[in-house]
């Protein structure tokens, strides 16, 4: 007999099983399924690890496209979905290892998702009730060793209802919402897969209103007068202390009167210093906010990372709303092994000749975990994004011990033939934190010159300027996050992949988020026929209840009953007016696809356009004007394809943009036979002499295939010729237009 414990990840069960052994932990494998078996005491341990969720949400009878639909059960998910197939193996692995166990360890991740994870292990594969429950936040040694020695008896119950309640409210909601759009998209004889969701929808029409002040903008003009002057050799530039000129005439009376001005008098100084307080700890959506912020990683790429980071035991664990780093974490000790690394060393001294070391920790609380923090752990061979991420955590931590720092602020007054101008300045006297954040410090320091009162300054130029009001900027993927997480609306853990779900539906577009055409028209049919379907309080009513679950406040029953409820209404609603929706929606998704597959006017005959097609062999650019025009240009089969809107500098031929998961995207030009994909040069003539044979190089990678000169649609590039036993690629070192793939081979 053993005790089985069940992880989330199978890096998970590694760290745990290396953890708990008194000597070295045995590994074992069921079809290709790894688990470890070791002993822990007097005690015989098996680890059993999970891959994500084993169980989902299904019908219990698949009844066709019918809706509203409530009648559903947990099921394995290798049954459900096809992109599932492969956690079958792990299922199987666990229920052979519990046979002969005599007690149950969940291990999954401390959180709603985590517990559910397990508790569906526990009672379906395991087929018992309940079962111990160990948490952590980090996946070190000394924590998962104290875990073990201090774990409950019992399962999280209130995690696991509300984690629950809340995939039954999802599955709800998007599933009866997703159909019901879908068919009133059939009922106009097009079709088309809709999604919405309990979120989802609200989501959108936050965007869409955004989109909607942008467009109603009307810019109103005014007028501003800068002052530049001199004063020691050195610049000032002040602004007329009416700042913003809303009629010309007043704005051209202030010139007028300083027009033949030589000099302006001091009048009067404010300097006032204040203290800048260390940042908080970052929470997962500070954490995401800053990775876009500093490094442009999208917030969803950002959750990926940390969680790899987290499972490889270098930061805790990611997903929290805390800001706060409790002593429990053990100041010193983190601190004392980061000292050991290079490139924290010397600020890590720093904090620990303090005679007090303490966070400034932030209000924001979580029930399950503290602020993000490193670990201590020294991370090895991280991949690029991997390494920014960790660094930015790192020094977020240390700058979270250090001391304030101290800016000031100066304010001049300046009279310019009785028109008052002023010039402000602010700088860093003591740099404090500063120094242990850098370089993800980004404050403007302007320092203004030592002037005393009367003094005069020299009169350089003065300028009218001609401006405009600005409409509301568009939300980016880290700001939309944020806006999420003030309105209560999803969670620290889903907002990432929310927001990617209406890019991935043509909801939205661009960096700075845009609603398309079918964006847009969803929320005005829906605001028309059927407001409740995004409806935002609706959203947050059950977000709280769902909370009351967690703290055992309330029953899941009880909250099930009422969305059965509301969405039943909303349904009976929807389906009076399906026809006049399906009709706005289809002509909306109409407009959206010309859009999105429109790559610009066709180069060889001028007449027609370029179009994105989809054949039996994945996508293609045609002309529309076939057969007159028979132009056709291949495309990746491994990438989005997106329309660049513009044209290749060298050739006019349209440029497009190929996206790739983890990847930065890559604009190219459609014409294979583009001057800029050739390689000129020394490069060019190395790559000429390779390609004759004429160069011998061994692959790097494999030291058995030769390089050999490949070309794709990006350019050319050099690769392994044992493809696809072997998937090295390398650039061409001076052309920029590159970026080999693997599968380009």
């Amino acid at each position: 007999m053993h005790e089985l414990i069940v992880t989330e990840k199978p890096n998970a069960a590694k760290r745990i099983a290396e953890a708990l052994a008194d000597g070295k932990p045995v590994k074992e494998s069921h079809q290709g399924v790894p688990y470890y078996k070791l002993t822990h005491g007097k005690k015989d341990i098996v680890v059993a690890c999970a891959v994500g969720h084993l169980y989902g949400l299904g019908e219990k009878e698949k009844r066709g496209w019918t809706f509203p639909v409530f009648d559903i059960e947990w099921k394995p998910v290798s049954e459900t979905a096809k992109s599932s197939a492969f956690t079958k193996k792990y299922l199987s692995a666990i229920k052979k290892l519990c046979k002969n166990a005599d007690e149950f360890t969940v291990a999954t991740d401390y959180d709603q998702e985590g517990s559910v994870i397990g508790s569906n292990i526990i009672k379906f594969a395991c087929n018992r009730k309940d079962a111990c429950r160990m948490k952590f936040s980090t996946l070190t040694k000394d924590d998962l060793r104290e875990s073990y020695r201090s774990k409950s008896r019992h399962l999280d119950w209130g995690q696991i209802e509300a984690g629950e309640t809340r995939h039954f409210l999802d599955f709800f909601n998007g599933v009866n919402y997703s159909r019901a759009l879908t068919s009133a998209i059939k009922s106009t004889g097009a079709f088309k897969i809709m999604s919405t969701g309990r979120v989802q929808g609200p989501a959108l029409k936050i965007i869409v209103d955004r989109e909607r002040e942008i467009k109603a903008f009307k810019p109103v003009p005014f007028w501003q007068i800068k002052l530049i002057c001199e004063y020691d050799k050195q610049e000032i530039t002040a602004w007329h202390s009416q700042d913003k000129f809303w009629e010309r005439e007043k704005a051209d009376a202030a010139i007028e009167k300083t027009k033949d001005a030589k000099d302006a008098k001091v009048e009067n100084i404010e300097k006032k210093k204040f203290n800048q307080a260390a940042p908080f700890p970052f929470d997962l959506t500070s954490l995401q906010v800053e990775a876009y912020r500093c490094f442009n990683i999208s917030p969803k790429e950002t959750l990926e990372i940390a969680q790899e980071l987290y499972t490889s035991g270098l930061i805790s664990y990611p997903r929290t709303s805390s800001q706060q780093l409790p002593p429990s974490i053990g100041y010193e000790k983190i601190l004392g092994e980061l000292a050991k690394q290079k490139n924290y060393s010397e600020s890590t001294k720093k904090i620990l000749n303090k005679p007090k070391i303490l966070p400034n920790n932030g209000k924001k609380t979580d029930p399950a975990h503290p602020a993000i923090f490193p670990t201590g752990v020294a991370p090895k061979g991280l991949k690029e994004k991997d390494a920014k991420i960790y660094d930015l955590v790192a020094k977020r931590f240390l700058a979270a011990f250090a001391e304030h720092a101290v800016r000031e602020t100066i304010v001049i007054e300046l009279n310019c033939n009785e028109e008052i101008f002023i010039a402000r300045g602010t700088r860093t006297t003591e740099k404090g934190w500063h120094v242990l954040y850098a370089p993800y410090v980004q404050l403007e320091e302007i320092e203004l010159p030592n002037v005393n009162e009367n003094d005069k300054v020299k009169v350089r130029k003065i300028e009218l300027l001609d401006k405009e009001t600005q409409a509301p900027k568009r939300y980016t993927p880290a700001s939309i996050i944020k806006e999420l997480e003030k309105r209560n609306l999803g969670t620290k853990a889903t907002r990432s992949e929310i927001i990617d779900t209406l890019f991935n539906r043509g909801y939205v577009k661009e960096k700075a988020i845009e609603a398309t055409n079918l964006g847009i028209s969803t929320i005005e049919t829906l605001e028309k026929y059927c407001p409740k379907i995004i409806d935002e309080e609706l959203t947050q009513h059950f977000e709280i209840e769902m909370e009351k679950i967690r703290e055992r406040k309330q029953k899941k029953e009880n909250i099930l009953e009422d969305a059965k409820d509301a969405i039943t209404k909303i349904i009976v609603d929807f389906k009076k007016h399906e026809k006049e929706i399906g009709t706005g929606l289809s002509k909306a998704n109409r407009a959206t696809q010309d859009e999105m597959a429109f790559l610009g006017i066709c180069p060889v005959c001028r007449q027609g356009n370029l179009i994105i097609r989809r054949g039996r062999y994945g996508s293609f650019a045609a002309c529309n004007k076939y057969p007159a025009c028979k132009t056709v240009f291949s495309l990746p089969k491994n990438a989005f394809i997106k329309p660049a809107k513009k044209v290749c500098d060298v050739c006019g031929f349209p440029m497009v943009l190929a996206i790739k998961k983890a990847r930065q995207p890559l604009e190219f030009c459609l014409n294979p036979k583009c001057p800029s994909k050739n390689v000129a040069g020394e490069a060019g003539a190395q790559a000429k002499a390779i390609a004759k044979g004429d160069i011998k190089r061994k692959c790097p990678k494999c030291n058995e295939g030769d390089i050999v000169l490949r070309s794709s649609i990006y350019g050319k590039f050099y690769a392994c010729n044992r493809f696809p036993k072997c998937r090295y690629t390398e650039k061409l070192k001076n052309d920029s237009n590159q970026d080999a793939t693997e599968s380009s081979s």
